[in-house]
């Protein structure tokens, strides 16, 4: 299990370094230096962060619940946990959103107090995928997660296909726009926008996670042990190919089709490319230097909340380190390095003061874990 989390935390770590690159890019560049091919890759890069994000917090409330039942924990006290968690997460969002405002303020509009957010969909992932654990729950520890299995692929295709037509077809216009924004994320705007974090499609991406979760502690995976990772990459690749696959078939979602934003055929390749960086990210800390060298990105991992949350005021804020929209190539690339530095340097510390050891967790400290 110790090397679960140690790739758990790179990977978060991983998020959180394309994440910086993203934002300091999106917010120092000048109008010149977003015409070039740089920024191009710097803003394909960014569509990475949100579903590994999401994608893990899925993976990790499946290992806690395997841990739970295993234990005899009854089902009402680990759904109960794992929805208690969530719906701290939604609150810290709520939270960050009224720090946003208020930093931002007179400029920031009111609005954006109700923007659906990464920590609000994580907060509601949560929660939902608590709820479904707790549905699949009952019986023996091996019947649950064979129900819980099959309930997160179902959650996770149904999600993922619901959402074209409920950005275009089926749109819930009869509803409050910050209700529809946390199905669709219409926002304050005539039509979803993809910048936002709404349920369809994202939800998708918890649920993935979960799937996997419970996929490593199947009798097949257990038996496999090293070997099920490699079954994952090699899983990823194909799913890749059938995305490719079935976006050149002639049928179409209902809906207006939009690769990039609403096709499940999207959402499958992001998920062959979330499996294949999962086997990456083990193997990596199994064999490669992470196994016995600090690592920034494992580093950064531990506290992705803490470094996401202070980030972006001095990208994005008021306390911005640089002007936005006002910066080169290499001016941008400064700020970014002295950026990850910093953000490097507040994990390090948040970690010493706490007294953190690379130990194996147990499940209750896992249980805190669930958004770290």
């Amino acid at each position: 299990m110790t090397k679960r989390l140690n790739y758990i935390d790179w990977m978060r770590g991983l998020a959180c370094v394309v994440m910086f690159q993203t934002h300091c890019y999106d917010s120092w560049l000048d109008a010149s230096a977003r015409q070039t091919t740089f920024f191009e890759w710097s803003r394909i890069g960014g569509t990475l962060p949100a579903p590994l994000f999401v994608f893990l917090a899925g993976l990790v409330v499946a290992l806690v619940t395997e841990k739970l039942r295993e234990q005899g924990i009854a089902r009402d006290r680990i759904a109960k946990q794992t929805i208690q968690r969530g719906a701290e997460v939604f609150g810290l969002g709520i939270l960050f959103r009224i720090q946003e405002f208020a930093l931002g303020y007179p400029r920031s509009p009111w609005t954006d107090l109700l923007r659906v957010d990464i920590l609000n969909i994580l907060g509601i992932s949560m929660m939902l995928m608590g709820a479904v654990c707790w549905f699949a729950g009952g019986g023996s520890a091996a019947a649950a997660r064979s129900r819980s299995l099959a309930a997160a692929i179902a959650s996770a295709a149904a999600v993922a296909s619901a959402t074209p037509a409920l950005w275009t077809i089926w749109r819930p216009k009869f509803l409050p726009w910050p209700v529809e924004s946390y199905i669709n994320g219409v926002h304050v705007f005539d039509r979803p926008q993809p910048w936002l974090f709404p349920i369809f499609p994202w939800v998708a991406f918890a649920f993935a996670g979960l799937t996997v979760g419970f996929w490593m502690f199947s009798d097949l995976a257990r038996k496999l042990q090293v070997w099920s990772f490699a079954l994952l990459g090699a899983a990823g690749i194909a799913i890749c190919g059938l995305s490719a696959l079935f976006d050149g078939a002639p049928m179409r979602w209902f809906g207006a089709y939009d690769y990039w934003h609403t096709s499940p055929n999207f959402f499958l390749m992001r998920c062959g490319i979330l499996l294949m960086i999962l086997f990456l990210a083990y193997a990596w800390c199994r064999w490669g230097p992470a196994r016995v060298a600090f690592s920034p990105l494992t580093q950064l991992g531990k506290t992705s909340l803490l470094v996401y949350w202070v980030h972006i005021e001095f990208v994005y804020g008021r306390f911005s380190i640089l002007p936005k929209g006002q910066c080169s190539i290499a001016k941008a690339t400064a700020g970014l390095i002295a950026i990850f530095s910093a953000m490097l340097g507040l994990s390090w510390l948040r970690t010493r003061w706490k007294g953190r050891k690379a130990r194996v967790p147990s499940a209750s400290q896992l249980e805190g874990s669930l958004a770290t």
